[in-house]
């Protein structure tokens, strides 16, 4: 019995980490985001920059694809999915060098020049299971190109207390059918601290304003509730607005 539980073991345990790991797939949706602070002055070369790589990229029919964020406080978010970490082994801008030459593509990264202060990549992950989107997820809902970014930073040791707050905001948000659909981004590889990124949609400002009245209203006591619960759980929060730039997004044809 002793050799044969020893036997069994291996093909169990293996079975269990493949479950799993499906079960992760299927709740997340992983991104590579490169990130831009652009300096005073310079989002118009920036801009100018980005339409000459997306260009570039479109001529040779680069196998990629990204959404591209611009906030009103001049960051610059590309966000590329990946199926695994094993995917960042994989450089898309090799094959568009070898394609139009190391050089002329040098130009191109060199065009961005003095536009930003500092830039970074890090990994950010869609929880599909803890995000509000009742007619389907997706990072752009037709004719609503301005966003609303919240960070809500999780304190040490308050990961499972803030997952059960995003729980419950969830489960309230469809109990109520609100109208304020929502992503939540969970923070991975390469940043500092812990976070959720939540993403709200809409037409312009003035729409998400009357959104979210009309969800104050819709959620009542039990909104309220929620509210003070997650300013509890994660007190420390950063909020910015901006637009999505579907003219300096791509996806290939591939």
């Amino acid at each position: 019995m002793k050799s044969l539980s020893k036997t069994l073991l291996v093909p169990i345990l293996l079975f269990l980490f493949s479950f799993n790991s499906i079960a992760q797939k299927d709740r997340y949706q992983m991104y590579v985001v490169h990130e831009d602070h652009v300096a005073e002055g310079k989002m118009d070369k920036h801009t100018q920059a980005d339409k000459a790589l997306l260009d570039a990229v479109k001529e040779h029919n680069i196998d990629m694809s990204w959404v591209t964020f611009q906030s009103d406080d001049n960051r610059v978010m590309y966000l590329m999915p990946i199926n695994t970490m094993a995917d960042l082994d994989e450089d898309p801008f090799e094959k568009l060098a070898k394609k139009m030459g190391e050089q002329e593509m040098e130009k191109l990264f060199e065009s961005f020049g003095d536009t930003y202060s500092e830039h970074g990549d890090y990994i950010l992950k869609l929880d599909k299971e803890l995000s509000y989107m009742p007619d389907g997820i997706t990072q752009t809902p037709a004719g609503k190109d301005y966003r609303e970014i919240t960070y809500y930073w999780i304190p040490p040791g308050k990961e499972k207390k803030a997952e059960e707050v995003a729980r419950a905001a969830k489960e309230l948000y469809t109990k109520k059918g609100s109208n304020v659909h929502y992503r939540l981004y969970k923070s991975g590889f390469g940043t500092m601290g812990n976070y959720y990124m939540v993403a709200v949609a809409a037409e312009d400002a003035d729409a998400l304003e009357k959104m979210r009245n009309e969800n104050v209203k819709l959620l009542g006591e039990e909104g309220q509730k929620l509210s003070e619960e997650i300013q509890q759980t994660m007190p420390k929060q950063e909020r910015y607005h901006g637009k999505m730039r579907m003219d300096l997004s791509y996806a290939s044809n591939n």
